[in-house]
């Protein structure tokens, strides 16, 4: 399962992404919120981040308009690496790398046909299990 959260800025590219999802037959559990009505996305990208932490779900995506606030939401969760992709190659290469279980993106950053191929990538990618990798991770972890 999926967890996904946004604020009003990332609200309707959060309902493309959970469409795509849902096509796909991956479960989501939509953290809100669910409007365009003006709210704070640090509600929004805990409830999402805790429920990756917690093991309720495998991996979270957080929209916000850049990006940068619920990401930084998300890092303050024990156990979350939060990510904030722009671009298929960082989606590609924090899963490879930083083993991160969370992807944050911009709706103001990004259109809807790129934003969902950072999905399917960074969704698509395993942790390579390199020892240089997971000892970095260990070192953030700490």
């Amino acid at each position: 399962m999926i967890a996904i959260g946004c604020d009003h800025g990332g609200f309707e590219l959060k309902e493309k992404v959970v469409a795509f999802l849902k096509e796909k037959n991956i479960e989501v559990k939509d953290c809100g919120c669910y409007s365009k009505e003006s709210c704070d996305y640090p509600e929004f990208g805990r409830a999402a981040a805790e429920a990756v932490a917690s093991g309720e779900c495998k991996k979270g995506i957080v929209i916000c308009t850049t990006g940068i606030g619920i990401s930084i939401t998300a890092n303050k969760v024990k156990g979350v690496r939060c990510a904030l992709c722009s671009d298929t190659l960082s989606a590609k290469m924090t899963r490879l790398h930083n083993d991160a279980n969370m992807l944050a993106m911009g709706a103001g950053i990004v259109g809807e046909n790129l934003a969902l191929a950072i999905v399917e990538t960074f969704l698509g990618t395993e942790f390579s299990g390199e020892e240089r990798h997971q000892r970095r991770i260990d070192l953030i972890e700490k």
